[in-house]
């Protein structure tokens, strides 16, 4: 039986929905008695029992395969960002991404949604990468929200993302696919602030850029009587850059520097004609630029003459990508079945940054050294720098900045590489019972490349003399120097050669691989075949046993010119841990008088750590009841936890000491309001007043009484207090997630399904990491003894220790550590209709939809609770809008010659936080905002035509954002969303319309 006709979250008969199928979840009607009780080709999202049969207690979004071509997507992020559960993730619209791609599901972090592919593990935490997956493999896409640690262990407390492969292909097929986008660039608020700075600006009119292009060939077949088959895949993916000068709305990097004040625009020292600060003589500091008229005399510096700094960063960042892999099964008997997969990727893709001379800041603290005799130095410019040694060969320090025209970007370079194995056997053991042995190797490597340009080479090019009246590097020319020219704004445009002699092998390197090994045992067993079950049931008891390994290794090494500039230590570090997990699936009733079904289903694990002492335990608990077949009520509560991940459990475990070096630095001690003079020695003394904390908070500390206020308390003023990182077990934080709701399917209008499920997430115990002024700072202000329990002192009260003998007392504890608690609450709701139009065709909608009612959590016992369910801005980051959803409605002809989809796309208004009225969420009177504080409402339409002209050969069109909407503009979007594009690029279509055609051959 094929896949998807046995989904657990399928309602309606298989081909439905002839394109979009966005969200197909409901409960399945019980399958005839003569359907096989155990099927190992079924994935099942959420369960490891698969019952062809079995029914959906906690909701389930699929996305088909057919919806994503509609899309016309190339990249997985591309899917998941449009469901309303998922928190977007615009990896490729992100300047400072790393080039992976990972879900966040509830907005609760990446960390906390645990991804699957073929129901196995994708990779470690924190190295998989789920472009991965080629988006023509896919079957579908499942998305379960809400904890599912009792059945998949750590990792699913926000849920799970199940990636079905086509892993039974056969035959040769390939997918092609391209798309560009077709934005109209209109003159706006960005050009008319940006015009005041000279700043060049997009062309008005058309731009079509960005494109990309998707190809993928598959082959597959089936031999020795369909017992063997094998499938293999090659996916090859290239993106084209768009800078972010290519569009009016991203000119210039908007800054609003006062609430409500003038609109101005980011600005850069790195200016093409070269920026020059002396830091000796008469003009020493102050700030020039060479005048742009090339006469080789200086200007003063003002915003007049600076750059953009931000023009040639990614819009869309440029990358190119192979994926190749393949599946192989063969059945040797019921018995036992070998099967297995590989996939490989190599992912190419860069940082655009431009090409400079650096300050010298960036390398330390000693300055340029230019001689004043340089022939490049006109008269006028050696008196502003060398002052009285003009024209003389002395050596004088300088500040100089450079932004190089006509050579390549210095490059924030990503070569992201992984290996995903798996294997293993399957099949029936006995009447009833199957069994499934298997296991992932996963490898991700990323090596990580920034440009160091040397200080010494730049100095090199910077002493010059004459030689024959020719300009030449004083130290000659053995290491290949060629003189630099930066004193005038015309010379070093296309001057390749200097370029290259100052970045020559300036390129350091950091790697970090991660591994993950993981076996998974499981038993089934179909107990109804001996007889136990209820006795109002067709089907018995279901059981599964399933006994896991898990081991995550990080390796992080760097060479040594990263080491010298950058710091750090290589590291190794690994955990693992052991699980055991039963589940189970008890239907009660089966086609009674108001007991269609009845059923509940539940399931244990106890999960032993090597970073933890301790043996946790998760559960689930699950209920269905369809008093008839058109109602199914469902319910579920999940106890879910998330162990710590190697990098958290290392920063817990890991000891490192820091000090805190202000003037003073316990909030118990006396504070210093300034000094006396000794009036027998002359010597300063300190005078001190009152502690800032009060004695209750104090006490809470662990200070005594009679300590407080005293002078000694004060730590060495010139060491500071102990800070003491790591040393300590990071405990799993928890999560009770409770799902409630309601399936119909009134037979009086066939072909509609909707659903509404309520879901609450409270998650206890969030690890993370805060630092000592987190604490400090909580402690101060509440007295609580969450925050004040963190100051670990001796005996005598004081807060300094010596680092060398590993102290157990005498510190404020920082790092990664367990806090207090995230809340995610609100409600699913999902529907499908299938219209038949007779002999003209049909339609089918789909839709899905998110109302969040609370994002947010509480921060320490006695501080007050926050939702940032709507809001940006403060500590509310750019969370999801309250209400988001998408609705497709597709025409399909009955031949399926020819098919019509129209998606729309709704993102609900948000709001700054400075506007919301909440206290809890940083809003005061005095900070209210009367621009700029309000986000509209979206919304998108998405065009899709398809045409099957044989069964060979289809082809299809479509345009995403098909009337350009412009993306709501945000000054300094940096702060809410880590763009500089002046918008929340992750979550809006900020590059425009985009367009795309796409082709499938059948061999």
């Amino acid at each position: 039986m094929r896949l998807h006709k046995l989904l657990l979250s399928t309602t309606c008969a298989a081909g439905l929905f002839a394109v979009p199928a966005m969200a197909q979840e409901a409960a399945n009607p019980p399958a005839p008695e003569t359907a096989p009780t155990n099927n190992v080709d079924i994935i099942v999202t959420g369960s490891r029992i698969t019952r062809p049969n079995t029914s959906a207690a906690a909701p389930v979004t699929s996305v088909t395969s057919d919806a994503i071509r509609a899309q016309a997507a190339v990249n997985i992020e591309e899917v998941l960002n449009r469901l309303p559960q998922v928190a977007p993730d615009s990896q490729q619209n992100y300047q400072d991404s790393d080039g992976r791609q990972r879900v966040k599901l509830r907005n609760l972090g990446f960390e906390r949604t645990l991804t699957l592919i073929d129901g196995k593990r994708a990779g470690t935490m924190n190295g998989v990468d789920l472009n991965m997956i080629p988006t023509a493999l896919i079957e579908r896409v499942d998305v379960l929200t809400g904890g599912a640690s009792a059945v998949y262990g750590s990792d699913a407390v926000a849920g799970v993302v199940n990636f079905i492969m086509k892993d039974d292909f056969t035959g040769i097929q390939l997918n092609a696919n391209y798309n560009l986008y077709a934005h109209q660039n209109k003159p706006g608020l960005i050009s008319q602030v940006a015009s005041q700075y000279g700043f060049a600006q997009p062309a008005r009119g058309l731009a079509t850029d960005g494109g990309r292009a998707d190809l993928s060939l598959t082959a597959g077949t089936k031999l020795f009587n369909d017992r063997f088959h094998i499938s293999g895949y090659v996916n090859y993916r290239k993106a084209n850059l768009v800078p972010y000068d290519a569009r009016e709305t991203s000119g210039c990097q908007l800054v609003e520097a006062v609430k409500d004040g003038p609109l101005t625009c980011s600005t850069s020292t790195y200016s093409y004609n070269g920026y020059v600060s002396p830091l000796s003589g008469p003009n020493a500091g102050n700030a020039y630029v060479n005048n742009p008229n090339g006469t080789r005399t200086f200007v003063p510096f003002s915003t007049a003459v600076a750059a953009n700094p931000y023009s040639d960063y990614s819009f869309q960042r440029a990358n190119e990508r192979w994926n190749a892999g393949g599946f192989a099964s063969f059945k040797i008997s019921d018995a036992a079945e070998i099967y297995s997969s590989a996939m490989w990727f190599r992912d190419k893709s860069v940082n655009g940054f431009p090409a400079r001379i650096y300050s010298y800041t960036a390398f330390g603290s000693t300055p340029y050294q230019v001689n004043c005799n340089n022939p490049y130095l006109s008269a006028s410019q050696s008196q502003v720098i060398c002052g009285a040694q003009a024209g003389t060969s002395a050596m004088v320090p300088v500040e100089l900045r450079y932004r190089f025209a006509g050579v390549p970007d210095l490059d924030d370079r990503y070569m992201n590489e992984g290996l995903r194995l798996t294997g293993g056997i399957r099949g029936q053991i006995a009447k009833g019972w199957s069994y499934d042995v298997g296991g992932v190797y996963a490898r991700n490597q990323q090596d990580y490349s920034w440009s160091f340009p040397s200080i010494d080479r730049v100095n090199n090019a910077l002493n010059v003399v004459n030689v024959n009246g020719v300009p030449t590097c004083a130290s000659g020319t053995a290491d290949g120097c060629l003189p630099l020219d930066p004193f005038s704004s015309l010379s070093p445009v296309n001057n390749i050669g200097v370029f290259n002699y100052l970045v020559n092998g300036s390129y350091g390197t950091q790697s970090t691989v991660n591994r993950l090994y993981n076996v998974v045992a499981t038993v089934q067993g179909d107990l109804g075949t001996y007889g136990i079950k209820s006795p109002w049931a067709d089907q018995g008891l279901a059981i599964a046993f399933s006994a896991e390994y898990r081991k995550d290794e990080l390796e992080s090494t760097a060479d040594a010119l990263w080491r010298a500039n950058m710091g750090g230590t290589d590291q190794n570090l690994s955990q693992h841990v052991w699980e055991g997990m039963v589940e189970v699936q008890a239907p009660i009733a089966q086609h009674k008088p108001f007991g269609d079904l009845l059923q509940v289903n539940g399931a244990f694990r106890l999960s032993k750590y090597s970073s933890n002492p301790n043996t946790f335990s998760t559960w689930k608990a699950e209920a269905l009841w369809a008093p008839i077949p058109d109602i199914t009520f469902r319910g579920s509560i999940n106890r879910a936890q998330r162990a710590p991940t190697v990098v958290e459990a290392f920063q817990g475990s890991n000891i490192s000491y820091d000090r805190i070096t202000t003037a003073y630095n316990d909030i118990c001690g006396p504070t210093p309001i300034g000094t006396t003079t000794d009036p027998n020695t002359g010597q300063q003394i300190p005078i001190y007043g009152a502690p800032q904390a009060s004695q209750a908070v104090c006490a809470a500390t662990g200070l005594p009484a009679n300590l407080y206020g005293s002078p000694t308390l004060l730590c060495p003023t010139d060491v500071g207090c102990t800070v003491r990182r790591g040393g300590f077990t990071v405990n799993p934080e928890t999560a009770y997630t409770k799902t409630l709701g309601v399936v119909l399917k009134p037979r009086f209008l066939p072909g509609l399904t909707v659903s509404v499920d309520r879901f609450v997430i409270n998650l206890n115990d969030s690890i993370g990491y805060n630092d000592y002024d987190y604490f400090s700072n909580g402690c101060l202000a509440t007295g609580s003894q969450f925050f004040c329990q963190m100051f670990v002192r001796n005996a005598n009260g004081t807060l300094y220790s010596t680092p060398s003998t590993n102290p157990t007392t005498g510190f404020l504890r920082g790092g990664t550590t367990n806090y207090y608690k995230s809340k995610s609450h609100g409600w699913d709701f999902q529907g499908q209709y299938a219209l038949s139009l007779g002999g003209a065709g049909r339609l089918d909608f789909d839709f899905t939809g998110s109302l969040t009612t609370l994002a947010g959590g509480q921060d320490s016992p006695i501080l007050p609770k926050y939702n940032c369910a709507g809001y940006y801005g403060g500590g509310c980051g750019q969370l999801i809008p309250k209400w988001s959803h998408e609705l497709r409605a597709t025409y399909t002809t009955n031949d399926k010659f020819f098919s019509a989809s129209v998606n729309w796309r709704h993102l609900g208004p948000l709001t700054n936080v400075t506007n919301s009225g909440d206290p809890a969420l940083g809003w005061t009177p005095e900070g209210v905002r009367t621009t700029f504080y309000r986000i509209p409402a979206y919304d998108y339409i998405d065009l899709a035509l398809s045409f099957r002209v044989t069964k060979a050969y289809s082809f299809r069109v479509s345009a995403n954002n098909l009337f350009d909407r412009t993306p709501p503009i945000l000054p300094n979007s940096y702060n809410y969303g880590l763009s500089r594009s002046n918008t929340l690029s992750a979550r809006y279509d900020s590059l425009g319309r985009q367009v795309a055609v796409g082709v499938t051959l059948n061999f």
